[in-house]
């Protein structure tokens, strides 16, 4: 497993990042506990969780996984969702902030957060709240990196803005959805985070397993997974021009003798601004595969072809057709 630098921070982490929403849910504390052992041996060093997955039982499994080794690794957990009836158990505010994390502490089992992601933008509460909330944690010694997760660029540039106008810790890492049929973060997100240094570790780079294959034509009508059984995923990749892309992709990979779960990770992770995409797993036999991304050869002109599949976003301007004629 090679390493790469996280943005600004002299840190160094393992070019996968390991996803734990599974954990506590779809994988039982014994499932969980293969898995994590899987991604240690492989060389990872880099864990990603959230306190909304499966209701702090991801946070509190992870916690009981890491213990004898916690300096080790590298910790991401989020904050923002609904952690209760009370109207302000909820969003980025510095008081939900405060909590969120306290409460995270004590279900990972440590005494410091190694990034602290704010889940979504909270469109109630002002970005400088948001950016004080993260100071307030970093200066208690609880939060050691201030990220941010499925922010726009503008929301993140002005928030990086006001801390550094407050000399206030800066945003170190984001964390966007990017994948071969979901390519926005290449319009603004992926050069806004390459011109400031930041840290970018993706989620869903095989599409919720669309890119899998499983859920083509030829797969039976009545095949398990994310997209036949969450609502969420099913929304986001409905569309009928994004099956037609898996399949292409697919057949492609076949064609080439590429595993497309291990090729779409690979794909998502040799962007010049990505530091690891995040994979994820229910058990061991699926994550074999996606481990298996680091075996991929991924040079620029393969990754060019699997672009060629997709639509290429239009740029921030909308002038696609001066970017054809300058690739002309």
């Amino acid at each position: 497993m090679k390493t790469k630098l996280l943005g600004r921070t002299g840190v160094t982490v393992s070019e996968l990042c390991f996803g734990t929403m599974s954990f506590g849910g779809d994988a039982d504390e014994a499932t969980s506990a293969s898995m994590y052992k899987d991604v240690r041996d492989a060389g990872i060093n880099f864990l990603d969780t959230a306190d909304e997955y499966s209701k702090g039982k991801s946070e509190e499994i992870l916690g009981r996984l890491i213990k004898g080794h916690r300096d080790e690794l590298v910790i991401a957990t989020k904050c923002n969702s609904q952690q209760g009836p009370d109207v302000n158990a909820r969003g980025t505010s510095r008081r939900h902030v405060v909590r969120a994390v306290d409460a995270s502490l004590k279900r990972l089992g440590t005494d410091r957060l190694d990034i602290l992601f704010l889940h979504r933008y909270d469109a109630l509460t002002p970005i400088e709240e948001s950016m004080r909330a993260l100071e307030d944690v970093v200066r208690a010694g609880k939060v050691i990196y201030p990220a941010v997760s499925n922010w726009s660029a503008w929301q993140t540039q002005r928030g990086l803005d006001i801390q550094e106008r407050s000399n206030w810790a800066r945003l170190q890492v984001i964390q966007p959805m990017y994948s071969l049929v979901k390519r926005q973060a290449e319009v603004e997100i992926l050069p806004m985070a390459e011109a400031n240094g930041i840290g970018v570790i993706p989620y869903s780079p095989a599409a919720a397993g669309l890119l899998s294959g499983k859920y083509l034509g030829q797969a039976p009508k009545d095949q398990g997974g994310r997209l036949k059984t969450n609502k969420m995923y099913e929304a986001r990749y409905s569309d009928a021009w994004m099956f037609e892309v898996a399949e292409e992709y697919v057949a492609f990979c076949k064609e080439r003798g590429l595993h497309p779960v291990s090729t779409a990770i690979a794909w998502v992770g040799a962007h010049p601004a990505v530091t690891a995409p995040i994979i994820g797993a229910r058990n061991t036999d699926q994550l074999k595969d996606s481990l298996a991304a680091i075996k991929i050869d991924m040079t620029p002109s393969l990754r060019a072809e699997i672009a060629e599949l997709s639509r290429t976003p239009p740029p921030a301007t909308d002038r696609l057709e001066e970017q054809k004629a300058a690739r002309a």
